[in-house]
């Protein structure tokens, strides 16, 4: 293992809390965003080191009976459904999460499963909760057509939210999307495996960013030469299995091998082991093949379960950018046996009798997560 290893001993800062077309050189004011200020330099004995501190959550998925529940008189209200986990959120640096399902509003028709199409105000509660950037690409992002995809973009345009994976037309696809933080600048990519079926409409293949391998390549190669970090959301797998497939990891290796510094999977709506991958580059490459459910409307007691996997981005004046320190805190979504009352909750924060075995389904997390990344703080109490 290379010298990214070397980095995990060292402790930091206690985790409380998806464009088919070639980018172009550079990226433009509304796509580079720069976030919450805190000291971009710590002394490490003789040198200086940059850091920032990334926060990654699962897939988001509003079955009608999750926005049922979020119904108000005058619209719809989620915060109730993240404020326990907005501090774990708002934490990081940087907050990632895969929002699953277009917020296209109630102008074309809400709807739940096998064609999704959610409120805006899940925009609003994700934007209160801490979560800086949405990734678009996955087998439901065009389930209700371009126009549900056009509404969800100017809302996250409306909310100075970071979208990639879905774009508006060319020039928006083109668009890099980085962010700086601390010093250090990070490209964030994302692709999904398909889109249940569905036939992108002709000469709009920016509305999806699919997992072609050579338009990854190129894609995160050129990222690479214009960001000093390059993170891939690869919406990607076989649902409801634990482990990733042969194609996830191809998937993985051409990403690192093209460049990538992490990649962070979703789509099968359970947990899949994190591990390192030896590219062809200096640092190893960060595998987290999925994050489960953050938010959902699936009972199944595997599919209630996701996290939030942070982990830092480190440089060095001697050993440049290198990934350190991964962590996950267990989630759960709870709620009642009338579909009501909807919460993602930290695990460790939950009692016996709101889920019978809780010690026992914590150390199994631990031990699922961790058994390629030996590494790995899991968050239990």
């Amino acid at each position: 293992m290379k010298f990214v290893k070397q980095a995990i001993g060292v402790f930091l800062i206690f985790l409380t809390t998806a464009c088919q077309n070639e980018m172009r050189p550079g990226t433009t004011d509304l796509n580079t965003i720069e976030l919450r200020f805190s000291t971009p330099f710590q002394k490490e004995g003789e040198r200086f080191r940059q850091s920032v501190t990334v926060g990654t959550v699962g897939d988001i998925l509003i079955h009608d009976r999750v926005y049922d529940d979020a119904k108000v008189e005058r619209g719809f209200d989620f915060w109730p459904m993240l404020k326990e986990i907005a501090p774990y959120l708002k934490e990081p640096d940087i907050t990632i999460a895969n929002q699953e399902t277009m917020i296209g509003g109630e102008e074309i028709g809400l709807s739940g499963y096998p064609s999704f199409n959610s409120p805006f105000e899940v925009g609003d509660a994700l934007k209160k909760a801490g979560v800086d950037v949405v990734t678009l690409a996955n087998n439901h992002t065009l389930d209700r057509g371009p126009k549900a995809i056009m509404n969800a973009l100017s809302y996250w345009d409306e909310l100075d939210m970071m979208y990639t994976g879905s774009f508006k037309d060319r020039n928006d696809a083109d668009d890099l999307r980085v962010v700086k933080k601390n010093g250090l600048s990070i490209a964030i990519l994302s692709y999904t495996y398909g889109i249940n079926g569905i036939p992108v409409p002709d000469n709009r293949e920016y509305l999806v960013n699919l997992a072609d391998s050579s338009l990854m390549q190129k894609q995160i190669e050129e990222a690479s030469l214009q960001a000093d970090a390059v993170l891939v959301a690869l919406h990607a797998g076989d649902e409801y299995v634990y482990y990733p497939n042969k194609q996830q990891k191809e998937w993985v290796q051409l990403a690192a091998d093209s460049g990538a510094t992490a990649v962070i999977g979703h789509h099968p709506h359970v947990l899949q082991p994190a591990e390192w991958i030896e590219s062809e580059h200096e640092h190893d490459t960060l595998a987290i093949y999925s994050l489960g459910n953050f938010l959902s409307g699936q009972y199944d007691h595997p599919r209630r379960v996701g996290g939030v996997f942070s982990f830092e981005l480190e440089r060095s004046s001697t050993d440049g950018v290198m990934v350190a320190n991964p962590r996950f805190l267990p989630t759960y979504v709870q709620f009642e046996d009338n579909d009501k009352n909807y919460r993602v909750r930290p695990m460790k924060d939950l009692t016996n009798e709101e889920l019978p075995n809780i010690e026992k389904h914590l150390d199994e997390i631990e031990t699922h997560m961790s058994q390629w990344l030996p590494e790995l703080v899991v968050i239990k109490d």
